[in-house]
């Protein structure tokens, strides 16, 4: 899909702010309402829009520890890295996961309760014997920079806005 500049306007003021009104996106862009909507339903229809949701500040909500965990699987067959990422759609502590190339197999991103329900996960994933084999652990002791929106200028090759 060839997007041009009205598109991509669009899609930058959305990973800004997904809540914003069609009129207000309309009027950010500098396009009246109709044309917007329409834009905006083909970005969708193209799945370049996945969905929209709300950044919950877990801190606020309540006591939680954040884990990265890099994990290799035994067996490098397609059926094992196939087996081990439908596990992964079972644990909903599981937030993300990526299948990386080089000396790990996976990344899992798990927000728990505490270190303890951390453990008991792992040790729930050994025992379910969906070929987790060697793990490393990483606690998030403070979140830096998270959520960004992603750098479309960069990605798309374009210079970007002074």
């Amino acid at each position: 899909m060839l997007l041009d500049d009205r598109d991509l306007q669009i899609l930058k003021v959305l990973s800004r702010d997904g809540r914003i009104t069609k009129s207000a996106l309309a009027e950010q862009i500098g396009l009246s309402p109709t044309p917007c909507w329409d834009r905006l339903k083909k970005l969708e229809n193209a799945g370049l829009i996945e969905g929209y949701g709300a950044r919950i500040n877990l801190k606020k909500l309540a006591s939680h520890v954040t884990v990265f965990v890099v994990a290799e699987i035994a067996d490098h067959t397609a059926a094992s890295f196939r087996s081990f990422e439908a596990a992964m759609q079972r644990y909903d502590e599981v937030t993300a996961c990526w299948a990386l190339g080089g000396g790990f197999d996976y990344l899992m991103q798990i927000v728990t309760r505490d270190v303890d329900s951390y453990q008991k996960l792992i040790d729930d994933m050994l025992e379910a014997r969906i070929g987790l084999s060697r793990y490393f652990t990483y606690i998030v002791t403070k979140p830096v920079k998270g959520n960004g929106t992603p750098p479309l200028d960069l990605l798309l090759g374009q210079l970007k806005d002074s």
